[in-house]
């Protein structure tokens, strides 16, 4: 016991020294935790350096929002799939009325023909039809000139009497401009949209490619088909779908984009097509348009 006694025995003066450095040391302990937790120091985020940083943040998070939206690229919107026109913002009854209308074997020619077919709306309208692409694609700056012509063209035979004028054929792979300008409500726009699209077919193959020149009414085509055929079908030389290249193959009248990877997927998969006729295999393949597609391609 006097080991112990002789460690923690001490005088008053000594105890009195210890009792005022702990109390010193709780004082001080004190003011540090009321320092820390009672900080209402309020920070100005109003200082022009604060705020040109918050603004570069957010046009950083609207570029990255901008980039995650799905791009859209020019399209024939003849060959609208359920899957785009989702991605397009068609309900599924706006597809559905395309589709029935596409399996009559028509041709939509234009956005005003799109809406009445479909029933989309126009603010709808107005954001996907500038990427509609149909075919032989008029440039926007021959629009103007050749809009002020169209409207002249009238659709009605009594709108205005044309000229008698001697055809130099009633072959419809031979005639001329002059030739399909003896039909009342052709005129030069027309007649010359003809004869391009026919050269961008080879030649008609079938008298109903004529519904796909685009603007071309129903009427006024029906009436260059009671005077022009086809005599002779023209002799199109024919690709090999296991060896044509993606670029060549999307130069076929009737193959879009997405039918034209679908088509190279499917290739790959198969290594090599025996017959030209497995091209119906492909999923969302538009059959419609086979004796049009195969046209132009063969499986050797």
């Amino acid at each position: 016991m006097n080991i112990f006694k002789s460690h923690f025995w001490y005088n008053k003066s000594q105890r009195n020294g210890i009792f005022i450095l702990v109390l010193l040391i709780i004082i001080v302990q004190t003011f540090i935790f009321v320092d820390v937790f009672t900080d209402n120091e309020i920070i100005n985020t109003n200082t022009p350096e604060l705020v040109a940083f918050q603004n570069q943040i957010d046009s950083l998070k609207a570029i990255e929002v901008e980039n995650r939206k799905p791009k859209v690229y020019p399209f024939n919107p003849n060959y609208i799939t359920d899957y785009k026109g989702e991605q397009l913002g068609m309900s599924l009854e706006e597809i559905d009325r395309l589709l029935a209308f596409r399996k009559t074997n028509k041709f939509i020619n234009s956005k005003e023909e799109f809406q009445n077919i479909t029933k989309v709306s126009d603010s709808l309208l107005n954001i996907i039809s500038p990427y509609f692409k149909f075919p032989d694609w008029v440039v926007k700056q021959n629009q103007s000139s050749n809009s002020s012509r169209n409207s002249k063209e009238s659709f009605t035979e009594n709108s205005y009497k044309k000229k008698e004028v001697k055809i130099s054929t009633t072959d419809i792979n031979k005639a001329t401009a002059e030739d399909f300008q003896s039909i009342s409500g052709i005129g030069s726009a027309f007649s010359n949209r003809i004869i391009k699209y026919r050269s961008k077919l080879q030649g008609f193959s079938f008298d109903d490619q004529l519904y796909e020149v685009w603007g071309l009414d129903k009427e006024i085509a029906d009436k260059v088909l009671s005077v022009f055929k086809i005599d002779e079908k023209p002799i199109i030389k024919k690709v090999n779908i296991n060896t044509i290249e993606f670029k060549q193959l999307l130069k076929n009248p009737y193959v879009d984009y997405e039918l034209c990877k679908k088509i190279f997927n499917y290739r790959d998969e198969v290594a090599e097509l025996q017959n030209i006729s497995e091209l119906k295999h492909i999923e969302g393949f538009p059959v419609e348009l086979y004796d049009r597609i195969v046209l132009y391609l063969e499986a050797k």
